[in-house]
């Protein structure tokens, strides 16, 4: 269309002859006619005469001059002017009147039918251009038109008919039919226009220098570039320049010729990917490795990336994938010793803490020398469940940690490589989620090279059943990724697009998808029969060679290697493979921390392993704090500030000048004194910026200058650290998974994921399941991340009621019968051997010293806090600077500080609680007049349980009965937590023991070895035990009513029995 416009432009002349054609309609309109309208005349003239008669010289008063120049030109025709020269020559040889003159260049408007046959020239190529003066029909036009929208179809859809399928069974795009925009004929060309000369239009490269090619020539090189072994979707890409790159990457002659030398070192690659494979079917045919066969071209896939990133200045690649080709992938590409995979097979005991992981879970870390390019490059391989997309966000967090870290602002040195399965890659959300991280500015790793090993099977499942797209990879259109797909029986169209891949993402730094398809010689993993469900498939799968088998006989063909080189490189991979078996053989336990894939140098070095910094600050630190986070930016007079945000930081004002704090200012004190202290502090999620219950404020907006915003926690000191906050996209599986990530990178930072609503961390139960609370014990990595989880049940009906605080206490890997032994270590100790941190903060001062906390242990855990809504701005709920300042610490439970706790002998009932409901407890108590009566104690850390305090505070108020009172329903909130782990902390009965424990890795590094003979002798057996009972509402199956006034009766009936005496 473009083209046809261009035509148009042209014919200025005929525009009106050509009824109610406007330019951007021509093109349906010359294609529908059916007569010519009219003649258009050639001219070889550059511009047009003026309209005047044709011959207006020869008149009566000029008669003399002509005969005159008549007379000189017979004696010397080189005696006159040129244009006196052509006439008389045209005169003499017959012409008729009108006929002879030809006038000379004019910049005047073209005459009527006229036009410069320039003008016609790149549309007519070498097609029989008509002579001067001649016809040009609508057939010429009409064929160029075709031969252009002949190349835009296969460019747009000579993917349909590429030879994906290396079984060649089905069609990669789950659909046979020709696109008929591919069929010459199509567009009323015969075999007779076949040798006909085109001129080639500036969309495509096939010419190469040729500026003109025949028809034939045109579809041959189309077909060669768009439908033999690979087949790309790119023109959906909303970028010229984009587009163009590509079609060059593709189009141009003889772009995918390789030398000898390159040719020789695929062969080896694909060699010891296959050789890897079938040693480890030879050696444990019976375990489960979930092999890579099928698809061994991977290996020398993913060797080219890398080889190719790290020519262009990548110097660490993150990588993520499924467990299919894991083994594989650390043997080959990342080339971990061989001997730590084979001790994986054998069933030895772990020399470290934890419960470890299946070997085709694990990840590593490894730093060495690529032999292509002689130049230094880390390899990082994410540990990932079953759970096969999940590590995806994990990934990329991960990346972006090392990119800022490293100042990496454009992702050249660090970048992340993804490898997917065809069912997980189109059937899980999670691709979606991460694929809407990749072009937004906090989130950005600036590109990821994605990798589809396409076995064209789910497990059992067709893909004409698992996906309603054509591809799998269709997901990837929504972020403009172009797409290559490639047939895995062809390894040089497979390296030829992986370098495509890697030079894509270094220049446009942009996502970009390899799909490869292949298939998948066993089953779903080594002892499964896929002939139950795919008979034909399979039957077919046996009798293809492997692609090794079919490389090798081609390499011998073209003479590139001989059939002995062949043999000499298999048996020699094969002996390297003997001799690390053997070495295997020898050893006698697993190291879990030889799968690390996060390492933190120099972190647990030098560090008493139950040494707590403290918590506590210079009041001075706060009160600069207080008031930077107080005031306008610097040049207030030109920033229009919101007349609300000028009410809230004078509010602030008058509490930093009063020595308090409420609940925005108390973690703003936290996150500035860790920021002094040169700690990253990094708070992402929904809304975060300025907090859902509109309290936080951390960035202030300009009103009258769109993005125009100042960030007081970023100007607090000159050389402090780093201060990020930002909102994220409305995804909670995706973002808390890139903030885990981000979290594994650097210990010394704090990282903070904060959800809208608590209970909206259900829909990322995956990553909480599978990495946050069971990280550390599979693959013995930690991670200080923190959960902001609003929490409270305030008549919002159900879903912005509970944060599922119960979820998270039951994954808590405390046991609830064992007391651990008492001692000034405590507290840490818990925190060290506890696989995270549950917390219900109620107080600013707590929630301040339980966020530098995370910093100051000598360790990491992910920590949990429920957070409050109502309270951000409950007139109670503020601190005084004496509870934060130096000398002061977290309280993992508040005692009684009323008339309760001067007199405990008299208390009749003391009640335990956790967060918001205290204030309800203690205003019902108030208005009762029962100060004296009921003593209230805040259980501020819920998981790891402090036996110890508990156990204090029931020992003071020795007369009273114990209750836990809890707003959420009994089966929910924290009862079924604590109520075991009450009755051991006040029963005595028994001797308790602690689990026993190997001397591992963390032990040692902590000198946390446990005393297997510790007794905890609470009480004399003869004593009654005392018992706690509960308060609250009664089993729900939803966590809250959606009606205020059911709320407040409810509210009501818990207060009531809560003070009953």
């Amino acid at each position: 269309m473009y083209r046809a416009r261009t035509v148009l432009t042209n014919l200025v002349p005929l525009a009106s002859l050509i009824p109610r054609a406007a330019p951007d309609r021509f093109a349906s309109w010359i294609l529908k006619s059916d007569h010519i309208l009219c003649s258009i005349t050639g001219t070889d003239i550059r511009h047009y005469s003026s309209s005047v008669a044709t011959e207006p010289f020869l008149n009566g008063s000029s008669s003399a001059y002509v005969e005159e120049m008549y007379n000189a030109w017979l004696a010397d025709p080189k005696s006159v002017h040129v244009s006196w020269d052509s006439f008389f020559r045209n005169s003499s040889a017959g012409a008729a009147p009108g006929q002879a003159y030809q006038a000379p260049p004019s910049l005047a408007e073209p005459g009527r039918n006229q036009l410069p046959i320039t003008s016609l020239a790149p549309l007519l190529g070498a097609a029989g251009a008509p002579a001067l003066g001649g016809q040009v029909n609508e057939k010429v036009i009409d064929d160029h038109l075709a031969v252009q929208a002949i190349i835009r179809s296969y460019q747009i859809r000579g993917h349909h008919i590429a030879k994906l399928d290396p079984l060649g069974i089905s069609s990669a795009d789950l659909d046979d039919k020709h696109p008929p925009e591919l069929l010459y004929s199509h567009y009323s060309f015969e075999e007779g226009d076949m040798d006909r000369v085109f001129k080639l239009p500036s969309t495509t490269f096939i010419g190469g220098k040729e500026k003109a090619l025949s028809l034939r020539e045109i579809l041959s090189r189309l077909e060669n570039a768009y439908c033999r072994h690979i087949g790309v979707e790119f023109m959906f890409i909303n970028s010229l320049e984009q587009c163009n790159w590509i079609r060059q990457k593709l189009e141009t002659p003889g772009v995918m010729e390789i030398s000898s030398e390159e040719k020789r070192l695929i062969l080896a690659r694909l060699t010891r990917a296959t050789g890897f494979e079938a040693f480890l079917a030879r050696k444990w045919s019976s375990e489960k490795r979930f092999g890579l066969e099928g698809c061994e071209i991977l290996i020398p896939a993913m060797k080219a990336v890398i080889d190719k990133s790290t020519e262009l200045g990548v110097e660490s690649i993150v990588m993520g994938m499924p467990h299919r080709g894991r083994l594989n992938v650390l043997a080959n590409v990342c080339r971990k010793p061989l001997e730590q995979i084979f001790t994986q097979f054998a069933a030895l005991e772990a020399a470290d803490d934890g419960s470890g992981d299946v070997k085709y879970h694990l990840g590593t870390y490894i730093e060495r020398l690529n032999r292509v390019t002689n130049k230094n490059i880390r390899l990082a391989v994410v540990a990932n469940p079953s759970h096969l997309e999940a590590v995806d966000p994990i990934v990329q967090g991960k990346t972006r940690a090392e990119q800022f870290y490293r100042g990496d602002g454009e992702g050249k040195k660090v970048m992340s490589l993804l490898l997917h399965g065809d069912a997980a890659f189109c059937g899980q959300g999670i691709v979606y989620e991460t694929f809407h991280l990749s072009d937004l500015p906090d989130y950005t790793t600036h590109g990821t090279i994605h990798i589809v090993v396409n076995n064209q099977i789910g497990f059992t499942t067709d893909p004409r059943h698992s996906r309603s797209s054509p591809y799998c990879t269709d997901v990837a259109r929504v972020v403009n990724a172009p797409i290559f797909h490639v047939n895995s029986d062809d390894p040089e169209a497979v390296m030829h697009v992986c370098k495509i891949a890697a030079e894509w993402r270094a220049t446009f730094h942009k996502d970009v998808v390899i799909d490869i398809v292949s298939y998948r010689r066993n089953g779903h993993n080594e002892i499964d029969e896929p002939m139950f469900t795919q008979p034909l498939m399979y039957r077919k799968i046996k009798t293809t060679p492997h692609v090794l088998d079919k490389y090798s006989k081609r390499l011998i063909e073209e003479g590139v290697v001989t059939t002995e080189e062949v043999k000499d490189v298999r048996d020699k991979y094969e002996k390297i493979c003997e001799e690390s078996y053997l070495n295997a053989r020898k050893e006698t336990h697993i190291k879990y921390k030889d799968w690390l894939d996060s390492p933190w140098s120099g972190f647990f070095e030098g560090k008493d392993p139950l040494k707590v910094s403290p918590t506590g600050v210079k009041e001075d630190t706060l009160v600069h704090i207080g008031k930077r986070m107080s005031s306008p930016p610097p040049n207030a007079a030109e920033f229009v500030i919101h007349k609300g945000i000028e009410r809230i930081l004078r509010s602030r004002m008058e509490m930093v000048e009063s020595r308090t704090v409420d609940w925005a200012l108390g973690e703003g004190m936290a996150f500035g004194s860790l920021l002094k202290e040169g700690i990253h502090v990094r708070l992402s999620g929904q809304d975060v910026e300025r907090g859902t219950f509109s309290h936080r404020h951390h960035v202030l907006h300009h009103q009258l200058v769109d993005k125009a915003t100042y960030r007081p926690l970023c100007h607090l000191y000159p050389d402090q650290g780093p201060y990020t906050v930002c909102n994220s996209s409305l995804s909670e599986f995706g973002v808390l998974g890139f903030e885990l990530g981000y979290s594994m990178t650097n210990p010394n930072a704090l990282v903070c994921w904060e959800a809208q609503f608590g209970d909206f961390n259900n829909t990322a139960q995956c990553i909480i399941d599978q990495f946050i609370s069971s990280g550390q014990a599979k693959w013995v990595r930690q991670s200080g991340l923190v959960m902001l989880n609003p929490h409270g049940l305030e008549g919002m009906g159900p879903e912005h009621s509970s944060a599922r605080l119960e979820r998270f206490l039951q994954m808590s890997s405390d046991d609830p019968d064992y007391f651990p032994p008492e001692s000034e270590e405590f507290a840490v100790r818990q925190l060290h051997d506890i696989n995270w941190i549950v917390a219900n903060c109620s107080t600013p001062a707590n929630y301040f010293h339980i966020l530098r906390r995370q910093i100051a242990l000598p360790f990491r855990k992910p920590l949990i806090l429920m957070t409050p809504k109502s309270l951000l701005r409950h007139p109670e709920a503020k601190s005084s600077f004496d509870e934060m300042t130096e000398n002061t610490q977290f309280l993992r439970v508040i005692p009684d500080q009323g008339p309760a706790s001067q007199n405990p002998s008299s208390v009749k009932k003391l009640l335990f609680c956790t967060g918001k409901v205290y204030y309800d407890l203690k205003k019902a108590r108030e208005e009762r007049k029962l100060e004296g009566d009921i003593a209230i104690s805040r259980v501020e850390q819920i998981s790891p349980f402090p036996y110890d305090l508990i156990k204090k505070e029931c020992a003071k108020y020795s007369n009273a009965s114990l209750a836990w009172a809890q707003e959420e329903a009994k089966n929910q909130g924290s009862w079924t937590y604590v109520q075991p782990r009450f009755h051991t902390a006040l029963s005595g009965s028994r001797d308790v023991r602690p689990p026993i424990q190997r001397e591992g890795f963390f032990n040692k590094l902590f000198g946390g070895k446990s005393d297997d003979n510790a007794t905890s002798q609470l009480d004399s057996p003869n004593t009654k035990p005392r018992i706690i009972s509960y308060v609250g509402r009664p089993t729900a199956a939803s966590p809250a009513t959606g009606s205020k006034m059911q709320h407040l009766k409810e509210l009501n009936a818990l207060l009531d029995d809560a003070l009953s005496l």
